[in-house]
């Protein structure tokens, strides 16, 4: 998948695909998008290729108090990917708004639904959690799999 900047200084190709993608309703969320929500891909770091430019890491509070690590384009400042401390550098939540295919992206899970906007309507039959989840019990095994080898590396 390819993604980009909006003034496309800085490109870039996802070349897995995401483990798993959550659309978060959190407050947080809320605030950093400017809309109800995050659609965030996440994928191993190394699946990172940058094929124009070079994003500048902006360091941004989060609300774990761990803080995140946030990839802008240095020009337009768009949101491309982040790392939150919990996860480490070895994996980033990649915006699926700054992806040229992001509507074959669909959201797996809906987190934080505790702070969902009531007018947002969640597609019914979709995993809903009221804060987060634990992995092993909603990721695939690949996933899993592909979790642990990244960590291990």
């Amino acid at each position: 998948m390819h993604g980009r900047c909006t003034c496309g200084e800085v490109e870039f190709e996802m070349t897995a695909r995401p483990m798993i993608v959550h659309c978060c309703h959190c407050t947080w969320c809320q605030r950093e998008t400017g809309s109800a929500f995050a659609l965030n891909a996440y994928v191993e770091t190394a699946e990172i290729r940058l094929t124009r430019g070079t994003p500048e890491m902006i360091a941004t509070p989060s609300n774990s108090g761990h803080g995140q690590s946030v990839a802008r384009c240095p020009s337009c400042k768009v949101a491309l990917w982040s790392h939150y401390a919990g996860s480490g550098e070895a994996f980033a939540f990649v915006r699926c708004g700054t992806l040229d295919e992001r509507a074959e992206i669909v959201p797996d899970v809906h987190i934080f639904t505790s702070t969902k906007l009531p007018w947002v309507v969640l597609p019914e039959g979709a995993p809903v959690f009221e804060a987060f989840y634990k992995p092993k019990e909603v990721w695939s095994e690949a996933s899993l799999a592909r979790f642990k080898a990244a960590r291990e590396a």
